[in-house]
C-alpha cells in the first residue's frame, strides 16, 4: 500500500457567493486556505437563469438581468475589497449565467483546473431543500475534487 502524504497543498481554489452570511464565512475561510497554500482564488457569483426562464423576453426582463447583473458585479467588488483588507490579491472574479450547481461542479473547475471547492452550508430550511435542492449537497455529491462545507458560525455555537 503506499503511503499518502499528510499535506495538499491546493494550487486553485474555486469559492462561490451568494451575499449570505454563509458564502461570506466561506469566502474568509478560502482566503485563510489560499494564503497557507500560496493558491489562486476563484471568486464566483453565478446568476440562476430559471429566474427569467418562464418570463419570456421582454423590456422587463432585459431590466430585471440588467439589475441582477449590476447587483451581482456590486457584489463581487465588495468581495474584491474584503479580499485586499485581507492582504490578498491573487483573486480572480468569475461572473456568469445559468445552474449554480452545474457551474460550480463542472464549467469552472474545469475552466480553471480547481482542486478545491469552498462553499457556505445552505441556508435553506428543510423544506426548500427537499422541494429545490441544496447547492452545497449537490456540489458535494457530484464534484471531481475535494470540497470544503463551511458551516455557519451560529450552527458551529449550537453544537
Amino acid at each position: 500500500m503506499s503511503k499518502v502524504s499528510n499535506t495538499v497543498e491546493y494550487q486553485t481554489i474555486l469559492v462561490g457567493v451568494d451575499g449570505s452570511d454563509q458564502a461570506f464565512q466561506a469566502f474568509e475561510k478560502a482566503i485563510a486556505v489560499a494564503k497557507r497554500n500560496n493558491a489562486k482564488v476563484v471568486l464566483t457569483h453565478v446568476i440562476e437563469n430559471r429566474l427569467f426562464g418562464n418570463m419570456g423576453y421582454t423590456l422587463t426582463t432585459a431590466d430585471l438581468i440588467e439589475v441582477e447583473t449590476e447587483r451581482s458585479k456590486d457584489l463581487l467588488k465588495e468581495y474584491e475589497g474584503h479580499a485586499k483588507e485581507m492582504g490578498f490579491d491573487n483573486l480572480e472574479t468569475v461572473l456568469t449565467f445559468g445552474s449554480p450547481k452545474l457551474v460550480m461542479t463542472e464549467e469552472l473547475p474545469e475552466k480553471y483546473d480547481v482542486d478545491l471547492i469552498m462553499v457556505g452550508q445552505s441556508g435553506l430550511n428543510a423544506v426548500e431543500r427537499v422541494i429545490v435542492g441544496s447547492v452545497s449537497e449537490y456540489i458535494v455529491r457530484h464534484a471531481k475534487c475535494d470540497v470544503l462545507i463551511v458551516r455557519s458560525l451560529e450552527d458551529s455555537k449550537d453544537k
